[in-house]
């Protein structure tokens, strides 16, 4: 053993292994490699479909200066093929070895049986000095200079395309006292919302926007206000979870009290005082409402994460946060890669198909050895993120495509003979990318912190965590796979297209399923439009209980077998699992607190749930249903005029505001006695969505404030503002009293500020974010007023407004079916959400984050 491992140097701590610099290690690797060579023309040609294709062109191919692509997705897969294999100089290849690795590992990529995280594909080989990585965790200091640096460091990691974890638990409560300065501490949640507006200025890697985990210790004392604290929308760039004790748990099964610990940093490290009692169950409760309500928070199970393997290195935890979406717990200043395999790309067999166990794990072993090499070529963004990650060489392989590989094989999701293949599959991939761990670590040394791991005295492995079941988000649409291990999302899609002269509707239903259909000989056009209209095949009578258990949909799965599932790969993954528990819309609250003492109960390390239409609720919806047969019946209305007269020319203001979807030009306009006439709304490029639905709130406003009525029109128009304040979307503008939510949001300021209504402290809002434009000379808050023709307001600053067009009409082409195998209908599925950047209402959420069906964007 001693000869065969001759590398192995006993390290104590990080300090001891010193910063490796990464100019000297690229130094020598260019020296050695030279100009990456051009992709042969022999090589094989990938399958791309017209979905992957625009994706690609989007977010990973290599543009000129003039926006243009300037790469083929073949270039792309040659370029990322060489520079991971380029790292292999460093144990003594020759330069013809590393071409020979490098087409290895092009043909892995261009098959898609293996693809690696987003940032991997963007960034490697390009030169641009944009990291690889996808996950990252970073310490918070309870100091204004700590708190600061994070906020720094958080930007640098979006910037080059990586997510960020973080822990608010060191943060002393709100209302401590600060030594240094005597003032009152603002509290963790405070410190949020300014990490969420510095994430809502950059975009990872100039292509999307950063996310981030913030996680708060269960018995923090501001733990209440952290379970509620996106239900105001001003933290719309994090996903939240709170990190579960055992003793919480033990709590929770007595039905005691537990202690709250108030934490307190100073020269000697972070002290801990008692802070008085919480009901276990009061606070499990609230979690569970507040998930109820908006699907937030989730719960990691921290005690938990911190005895396994997730935590290889006890010495540097213990682990405190995980990446944004809670597959991957990390050290501060921790990273990891991902990487995952496309199952459905294993089932082989036509008459009796089967999983291709041989190719799994010679696949699963190149993957290995293609993540090993990423980490010594990766540009990391900081010197201490390059530092712990190179000491500690985390890979996470895991799997997409696992709905695809059931579909295929015949096994329905929800049973036992799912679980039982899950356990295989993952059990294989363990160890095999275990075992090839271990064969890296014969040449090129173990880890350098094997010594002191949880794995010294055992078989020196190069990577202290080997397996993550990850988001797959848009590479599974490069991979045109199903998502993760989630089922199918629906069975059906409906496409309305109505713009530039184009009225087209394009229906897509899961491909496999119309082989299905058409082979077992029960496809036709009613069956179609039954499928379209619902999005799943319950309730459909034609198609048989066999393949309807097969084609099940995920809200049609009840949510013990999601996180049955989830279970099963968790038992042979190291790190975590990122997977969503979809539940029905009509599910309960207890519902959700058994689900997640289901998930305590069967292993997992955490919990992210998903109710049905929790994301969806609206207080104005587009769209009348006519019945002209029923008549209205009005008191106190004349029914031939019930709208009172505009007059010809009316008074008014107009109000500039910052919007999460632009600058909206909002314009108030009053009658000759002061009253609420009419209210117009500017936003976005004429032509557009945005413009449109701004359009059609406007008018529904006016018409609402001029209908005759024994209720005052400035009553109404009260009402109105206190409907619209505080509706928040994805994102906000601002913070603090400065903070927009939505347009809603917008108007209902417009509204309070035009009148001096007292709305949800809109009153108390500063002005300066605010111009207020009239006509008549006078000036309103100091500012000077200008009007254009009929009251309608002039934009004497020219602002240019760029609003994200919805550019779907360019997918029109029907191979394009494979898309929307998992996405359901519109009409039949109702937790779709509007995509922010093309538009359309194919945004769902899966794998702890959200992915457009429609054009190919994901926060993941």
């Amino acid at each position: 053993m001693k000869n065969k491992y001759k590398k192995i140097k006993h390290y104590k701590s990080l300090d001891e292994i010193g910063f490796i610099d990464y100019e000297e290690f690229r130094e020598k690797i260019d020296k050695k490699v030279g100009l990456r060579p051009k992709l042969p023309k022999n090589f094989p040609k990938g399958n791309w479909s017209d979905q992957s294709l625009k994706v690609l062109s989007e977010r990973y191919l290599i543009k000129d200066e003039e926006g243009f692509v300037i790469e083929t997705p073949e270039e792309m897969c040659w370029r990322v093929a060489f520079e991971v294999a380029s790292a292999e100089v460093l144990w003594g290849e020759s330069k013809e070895s590393i071409e020979e690795k490098a087409e290895e590992f092009y043909r892995l990529l261009i098959s898609k049986e293996f693809l690696p995280n987003s940032p991997t594909l963007m960034n490697a080989g390009t030169g641009n000095s944009l990291q690889y990585s996808g996950c990252f965790v970073l310490p918070i200091e309870d100091s204004l200079v700590g708190i600061f640096d994070a906020i720094k460091y958080q930007a640098l990691i979006h910037q080059t395309g990586g997510g960020t974890g973080f822990s608010f638990s060191k943060l002393r409560p709100r209302g401590s006292i600060v030594k240094s300065s005597h003032g009152v501490a603002s509290g963790p949640i405070s410190f949020m919302r300014i990490f969420n507006a510095a994430t809502n200025e950059i975009k990872q890697g100039g292509r999307r926007r950063g996310a981030n985990m913030g996680i708060l210790r269960v018995d923090h004392p501001d733990i209440l206000e952290f379970i509620h604290c996106k239900e105001e929308g001003g933290i719309t760039n994090f996903n939240i979870s709170v990190a579960v004790t055992d003793k919480f748990m033990e709590a929770i099964e007595s039905n005691s009290d537990y202690e709250l610990l108030a934490p307190k940093t100073d020269a000697d490290g972070t002290h801990y005082t008692k802070a008085g009692k919480l009901s276990a169950k009061k606070v499990w409760e609230e979690i569970a409402k507040c998930a109820w309500r908006s699907g937030d928070p989730g719960i990691i199970f921290i005690d938990r994460i911190n005895k396994g393997t997730s935590n290889p290195v006890p010495s540097l935890g213990p682990i405190e946060s995980t990446n944004p979406c809670g597959e991957q717990p990390l050290y501060p200043y921790d990273s990891c890669n991902l990487g995952s395999i496309f199952l459905n790309n294993f089932v082989i067999g036509k008459e009796k198909k089967e999983v291709d166990w041989e190719k799994l794990k010679k696949v699963t072993r190149m993957a290995t050895r293609f993540m090993d090499d990423v980490i010594e070529v990766n540009p990391y963004p900081l010197k201490q993120i390059r530092q712990t990650s190179l000491a500690l060489r985390r890979i996470g392989l895991g799997v997409g495509g696992w709905a695809d590989m059931l579909i295929d094989l015949g096994i329905p999701y929800d049973s036992d003979q799912a679980l039982d293949l899950a356990e295989r599959i993952m059990k294989v991939i363990k160890h095999e990318a275990e075992s090839a761990s271990e064969e890296l670590a014969e040449k090129r040394g173990p880890f350098p912190l094997w010594s002191i791991s949880i794995y010294k005295g055992k078989k020196p492995r190069r990577n202290s965590t080997v397996t993550t079941i990850a988001p797959t988000g848009s590479i599974s649409i490069i991979a045109n796979s199903s998502s993760g291990i989630e089922p199918i999302f629906a069975l059906a899609y409906q496409h309305k297209v109505t713009d530039k002269g184009l009225d087209r509707t394009l229906n897509f239903i899961n491909p496999k399923f119309i082989d299905t259909a058409i082979e077992k000989g029960f496809w036709n056009e009613e069956l179609e439009k039954s499928i379209l209209s619902k999005g799943y095949l319950k309730g459909i009578g034609v198609v048989p209980q066999d393949v309807k258990k097969v084609f099940v949909t995920a809200h049609e799965i009840d949510y013990a077998w999601h996180i049955k599932m989830q279970a099963t790969f968790q038992k042979y993954t190291e790190n975590a699992v990122s997977k969503t528990i979809n539940m029905r819309s009509e599910v309960t609250k207890e519902d959700i607190e058994a689900a997640y003492l289901l998930a305590w109960q069967e292993n997992c390390n955490g919990i992210t749930v998903f109710r049905d239409g929790c994301k969806n609720i609206q207080v104005l919806n587009m769209g009348i249903k006519e019945e002209a047969d029923k008549e209205i019946k009005t008191q106190g209305i004349d029914k031939a005029d019930p709208l009172l007269i505009r007059p010809l020319v009316v008074k008014g203001a107009t109000y500039r505001l910052n919007t999460p979807i632009g600058s909206a030009f909002i314009t108030i306009n009053e009658d000759d006695l002061g009253e609420p006439l009419e209210l117009f709304i500017n936003i976005g490029k004429a032509g557009s969505d945005v413009a449109a639905m701004a359009e059609a709130l406007g008018r529904t406003i006016s018409a609402t404030l001029r209908f005759k009525g024994s209720l005052k029109p400035k009553d109404r128009a009260k009402e109105i503002a206190l409907q619209l304040a505080g509706i928040g979307g994805r994102r906000s503008v601002g913070f603090g009293p400065n903070k927009i939510l939505s347009l809603p949001d917008a108007i209902a300021y417009a509204i309070s500020k035009h009148f001096g209504f007292k709305v949800n402290g809109f009153l108390n809002h500063q002005d300066k974010i605010v111009e207020n434009l009239n006509g008549n000379g006078e000036k309103y808050n100091n500012t000077p007023l200008l009007t254009g023709e009929n009251g309608v307001s002039e934009n004497p600053d020219n602002v240019k407004v760029e609003i994200p067009m919805n550019d779907s009409s360019l997918i029109d082409n029907d191979s394009q079916k494979f898309l929307f195998k998992e996405f359901g209908n519109l009409e039949g599925v109702k937790n779709g959400d509007l995509c922010p950047t093309c538009g359309a209402t194919a945004f769902v959420y899966q794998e702890g984050c959200g992915k457009c069906y429609s054009c190919g964007y994901s926060e993941c």
